[in-house]
């Protein structure tokens, strides 16, 4: 039987239609209009074989169906947010400009944390979370607020912590502590990273920009790595087609922060506070929120040079992102 058996290569085909699993649904409608093959391999970087896709598979309308929790810009939202139906919003931040298709829901309240105001949504609806569940907030409510110290921080916060910390059994000081000391950042993740694990994109009058926050125990750690941060920074500023980009390096012991800019020459040159060692760097003294402080502040810059004819350039259409 072996000896009378054909071999499997004449009938493989070696030249076929492939995607790549992150390619947005848009953009591969585009490309299959011009091709007649029936079918598409979803093949990875690596050439790995993931799924197979039809013609008949693309026309299906998409049914997936998007909350935004805590943010409500489209610009900081997953690439494809616009294509798809956006059906609520929680959230604790200014109002961007977001069109929908249809009336949502809309919760926003100016409390520290977005965990506040899901915790709240238990309590209204008198449901009691997970023990698991409580400490997650509160974990978020600690972490957002720097334990309550924050400016963004409301009563509501601190009572709303109070209830989940009965709940989970856990004291709100000890929970601070280990998340505070549970590692650098900076030390932990490479300097791309660093710069992308929270940041957020914002538009102001047509300038992209984009805010980033680290929190540290000290400054230490910042200036053994303030050099690749400023190229990842730079990097980051490029890829996303940013009129600057800015790195804010919070001390959660003293409550002052370290702001790395790269970016625009005229719009670093506004900013008035104090230089530190290299022209990039600024000291920013009891500033530890970027939602409440940090925004606003550069909002004020931002107005100030379009008046004068000097708004820095930056695109005001988000490029596509492919996943990390």
């Amino acid at each position: 039987m072996v000896r009378t058996a054909s071999t499997i290569e004449r009938v493989v085909d070696t030249k076929f239609a492939s995607v790549n699993p992150d390619m947005r649904i848009d953009e591969l409608r585009r490309k299959i209009a011009a091709l007649t093959a029936p079918a598409f391999m979803v093949v990875n970087e690596d050439g790995a074989l993931l799924g197979v896709l039809s013609k008949s598979d693309i026309l299906k309308p998409v049914k997936t169906r998007l909350v935004l929790v805590d943010h409500n810009e489209i610009t900081q939202a997953v690439s494809g947010a616009e294509l798809v139906t956006i059906t609520e919003i929680i959230d604790h931040h200014r109002l961007g400009a977001l069109n929908t298709q249809q009336p949502i829901l809309f919760i926003n309240e100016p409390v520290g944390s977005t965990c506040t105001i899901v915790a709240d949504l238990f309590r209204r609806e008198k449901l009691k979370p997970t023990p698991d569940l409580a400490g997650i907030m509160m974990s978020g409510i600690i972490s957002d607020t720097l334990n309550l110290n924050s400016p963004t921080t409301t009563a509501k916060d601190g009572d709303t912590l109070a209830w989940l910390a009965k709940i989970a059994g856990v004291d709100p000081r000890q929970l601070a502590e280990t998340i505070f000391s549970s590692g650098s950042v900076i030390l932990a993740n490479p300097p791309e990273k660093v710069v992308r694990s929270d940041h957020k994109i914002y538009e102001e009058d047509g300038v992209r920009f984009a805010v980033s926050q680290v929190e540290e125990l000290g400054f230490g750690n910042f200036w053994g790595h303030n050099k690749p941060l400023a190229t990842a920074l730079q990097d980051l500023r490029d890829e996303e087609h940013l009129a600057f980009a800015c790195l804010l390096v919070t001390d959660i012991n003293t409550q002052n922060s370290l702001m790395l800019v790269k970016g625009d020459a005229g719009f670093i040159q506004r900013i008035s506070y104090a230089h530190v060692e290299e022209n990039e760097i600024f000291d920013l003294p009891g500033i530890v929120s970027r939602k409440k402080q940090l925004i606003p502040y550069i909002g004020s810059i931002l107005k100030e040079m379009a008046a004068d004819g000097s708004t820095p350039k930056g695109s005001t259409r988000a490029p596509f992102r492919k996943k990390r």
